[in-house]
Formats: C-alpha cells, sequence, structure tokens
C-alpha cells in the first residue's frame, strides 16, 4: 500500500515564503510524474505545477517566476518553492504521484496541506 504525506504548509503574510514537501512510502519501483494541485473555497481544483521524472516541469500562468517544483526521486518526494505568495495563492494544496507499484501504475494523492496568505 502507498501513502503519501504533505508538510508544510501554514500561515504566512504577503510576499512571504512556504516550502511544502510530499514524501511517498509503501511498495514503489518507479514515478512516472510528480505535481501539485490547489483548491479554493468554492473552486475547481487547479494544476500548479508538475514534473515527470526526467525533470521537465510545467507550471500554472499564476504562478510563473514565483513558484518551484523540484522532485527527489530517491526519495520519492516533491516539493514545491513558493514565493512572493500573494493572498490569492490561498488554498488547500494536494501533491499527486504517479507511481509504478506493485500492483501497477496509478495515481496517488496526498491528504491536503492549508496555505493561508494574509494580506
Amino acid at each position: 500500500q502507498v501513502h503519501l504525506v504533505e508538510s508544510g504548509g501554514g500561515l504566512v503574510q504577503a510576499g512571504g515564503s512556504l516550502r511544502l514537501s510530499c514524501a511517498a512510502s509503501g511498495s514503489i519501483f518507479g514515478i512516472k510524474g510528480m505535481g501539485w494541485y490547489r483548491q479554493a473555497p468554492g473552486k475547481q481544483r487547479e494544476l500548479v505545477a508538475t514534473i515527470t521524472s526526467g525533470g521537465s516541469r510545467n507550471y500554472a500562468d499564476s504562478v510563473k517566476g514565483r513558484f518551484t517544483i523540484s522532485g527527489d526521486n530517491a526519495k520519492n518526494t516533491v516539493y514545491l518553492q513558493m514565493n512572493s505568495l500573494k493572498p490569492e495563492d490561498t488554498a488547500v494544496y494536494y501533491c499527486n504521484q504517479y507511481l509504478v507499484t506493485g500492483r501497477g501504475v496509478y495515481d496517488y494523492w496526498g491528504q491536503g496541506t492549508q496555505v493561508t496568505v494574509s494580506s
């Protein structure tokens, strides 16, 4: 069984920084891709950033130049460095990992971590 555990959320003032982490554990044989998504109250979940196992990155326009996604395949961990945070970045952030496991290739989601940016 595979579990994803997120950490690093919290309350920060506008202009501040936070770093999110998401570590996967269990019967994992490889990583196809990793990403971060977010969901603000009353809104649909949206993509924030993704990274492939080869290191190719993709960002939502709203976070380009401010957020950086990185991954450590050896640790099955994905990170999201968030700088110059804005109140509109307030949301629950979810990590996603597309993993090769003993049961096959599946998408896994973290439990979500709250990020609140005050003005």
